[in-house]
């Protein structure tokens, strides 16, 4: 059955990252169709190759998102912590209670599980393939104190548990979705999607609309006019293309203060091959010392940013 609680995993869980391999650690582990497993945080941590606080997180994460149930009735060897994949267990029964209406019924032919179908009841759990997995009901009320919940509540604290010399509590690689402790910062914090979605090159930053309205508030559009203002944006467009990307108001800013030191064209300043924005190919009759005089002029004329 450990089989089918995988492919759900893979198939229709909406975990992601160490929450994920925690999750098929215990999909793996899985004897029936009732979905119930056991398993130790310091199993999980060696599983997973993650740290203790992200698999705790992990549990909790899965537990809200109804994906994984705690038994808080139940222990397994050690008192190790009994899980149960309520839509698995669901799925199953399913199944179950289709084939027991057509015997002649394929599993591929069983409707495809919805919001309405539940897992069975955790009274109906059959105690006696429990014991057979070396799962016992707890002797107690819930609140044994051999035990807490793993994945924490606000009433009383996870449960301290010896990791085993055999299991590091920092993996050598590290988890790339969690940090390893409480005070280890994450180290992609800056390159995360979230923050990458951000970021732009210059090539690809549009000049948007306060742009252009401070282009004209600022008298710039009538001095270089719609021309030169078009070329001052492709010289700006080219000596930027390097940087590395950054948010779209720092190249505003960046794009303002560079229209800003742009000379106003005058006739004493020809299109230079040169720069960005000139003709492909050298204009006719210059010499080799005009060619030399025009870089020297564009480059005293680009603004290097340090004036």
């Amino acid at each position: 059955m450990s089989g089918q609680a995988r492919k759900w995993v893979w198939e229709s869980s909406t975990s992601r990252g160490t929450a994920r391999l925690v999750l098929l650690s215990i999909a793996d582990r899985i004897p029936d169709a009732q979905c119930v497993a056991y398993a130790s945080v310091a199993e999980l941590m060696e599983r997973t190759n993650a740290s203790r606080n992200a698999v705790r997180n992990s549990l909790a994460l899965l537990e809200d998102a109804g994906e994984l149930e705690i038994l808080n009735d139940y222990e397994g060897p050690q008192h190790s912590t009994v899980y149960r994949m309520p839509r698995p267990a669901a799925w199953l029964a399913k199944v179950a209670a289709a084939q027991k209406a057509d015997p002649e019924l394929r599993v591929e032919d069983v409707e495809p599980l919805t919001d309405t179908d539940t897992a069975p009841s955790l009274e109906d759990l059959d105690e006696e393939r429990l014991r057979k997995h070396r799962i016992w009901r707890k002797a107690g009320s819930e609140s044994d104190p051999r035990r807490q919940n793993l994945a924490g509540s606000k009433s009383a604290p996870p449960r301290q548990n010896l990791t085993p010399p055999r299991v590091r509590n920092r993996p050598p690689t590290g988890s790339k979705s969690d940090p390893q402790n409480c005070s280890e910062p994450k180290v992609n914090r800056r390159y995360s999607s979230s923050s990458a979605a951000d970021l732009t090159s210059a090539t690809d930053w549009q000049i948007d609309d306060a742009s252009l309205s401070w282009a004209q508030q600022q008298g710039h559009l009538t001095r270089l006019g719609e021309q030169g203002l078009q070329t001052a944006d492709t010289k700006w467009r080219h000596y930027r293309a390097a940087w590395s990307p950054r948010p779209a108001a720092a190249w505003a800013a960046d794009w303002q203060s560079w229209i800003a030191r742009e000379h106003t064209p005058t006739p004493q300043r020809p299109n230079l091959y040169a720069l960005p924005g000139g003709s492909p190919a050298p204009q006719a009759g210059m010499t080799k010392a005009d060619l030399h005089m025009a870089a020297l002029l564009a480059a005293v004329d680009e603004p290097t940013g340090t004036e």
